[in-house]
């Protein structure tokens, strides 16, 4: 108890504030997935399925049900970033990872074997290892403060990768393997979602000095950063779909968080500088609770399809028929899909 009184003596307001909204903000993302995938899969049932092109889930009330939840985990993580920094709000997106695993068990019968739990435990010590060690949130007096950062040099230079990177993905690989290669409209999700919550810290920045007195809705740079948030989000939300409606809910979430967690850290340590404010032994151990992360999510994903006794292969089999009877299609393999029809 001593130990834990200290630590939030040591942590500021806001951090603390950032904490209690990211956490929530996991609960409601995690379990959209869950009915997203469902309505996903009602919709596909009777139009066109999303990860060919349709848009019939727009016509569906539970995709939007699972729509509305997301928006209001987003709100949740959006105002988290305006009071700690990103390199502790997005770790503990993997606790939308377990949500989502556990909910997937539940409700769509997608089996959660114990190493899996093994996984979702991991995923807990890692958060809480970089909740114990986090930066304090960066005081800034302006929105055109945070506009200075995001045109220095650096991160310019890792925004222009980040595009060129994007427009290939989308020009050139999505058409040929958007359907057999996860990593496609993962990878267009990942990068866009790095500069998104960067947007996003910066307008949440400006809303937050906005509501506290010093109106930041003057400045050209605010709407700048709005029209960018817009134009990402809108982005990813249409290639999430994408992957969630191709291939299986347990592999998309923790790729998705690994790829995407990976990525806003390093654009947030090359704009905000978060580990100039700490000590190697502090970088060292929140590099550490990522990897325990990292290795959770990973037994999630590699332990998906088990289940607990002797019939291992039997069960599996079992279950991957019992999948395609369901939903009309074949959402058994995760990283790859099998195309026989096409050419080497």
């Amino acid at each position: 108890m001593a130990a834990v009184r200290r630590w939030s003596e040591g942590m500021s307001s806001d951090n603390i504030k950032g904490l209690v909204l990211a956490i929530s903000s996991s609960l409601f993302i995690g379990a959209s997935f869950i009915v997203k995938k469902k309505g996903l899969k009602k919709a596909g049932a009777s139009g066109v399925r999303a990860g060919v092109g349709g848009y019939s889930y727009l016509l569906e009330p539970l995709w939007w049900f699972g729509m509305i939840t997301m928006v209001v985990g987003e709100i949740a993580n959006f105002a988290a970033y305006a009071f700690a920094p990103a390199i502790l709000v997005t770790p503990l997106g993997a606790l939308s990872i377990i949500i989502s695993a556990v909910l997937a068990h539940i409700i769509l019968r997608e089996k959660l074997h114990t190493f899996g739990i093994l996984g979702c435990a991991l995923c807990v010590v890692g958060s809480t290892t970089i909740v114990l060690h986090a930066p304090q949130e960066r005081q800034i007096e302006s929105v055109t403060e945070v506009w200075d950062l995001a045109t220095e040099p650096g991160f310019l230079f890792y925004t222009a990768l980040v595009l060129t990177a994007v427009f290939t993905l989308i020009f050139h690989f999505v058409p040929q393997y958007g359907q057999t290669h996860i990593m496609v409209y993962i990878g267009v999700c990942s990068l866009v979602g790095s500069i998104s919550v960067m947007s996003v810290k910066a307008l949440g920045i400006a809303l937050k000095l906005t509501f506290s007195g010093m109106n930041q809705l003057l400045y050209p740079q605010t709407w700048a950063f709005t029209l960018v948030v817009a134009s990402c989000v809108i982005t990813q939300m249409n290639y999430l779909n994408k992957a969630l409606d191709t291939f299986n809910t347990a592999v998309v979430s923790p790729i998705y968080y690994v790829m995407f967690t990976s990525l806003t850290i390093l654009a947030s340590v090359i704009m905000f500088k978060d580990w100039d404010r700490q000590t190697p032994t502090q970088i060292i151990t929140e590099m550490c609770g990522f990897i325990t992360i990292l290795s959770g999510t990973f037994l999630l994903h590699k332990t998906k399809d088990m289940v607990d006794g002797p019939s291992l292969t039997t069960s599996i089999s079992m279950r991957s028929l019992k999948h395609e009877e369901e939903d009309g299609f074949d959402e058994g393999v995760p990283l790859k899909r099998q195309d026989t029809s096409r050419i080497p």
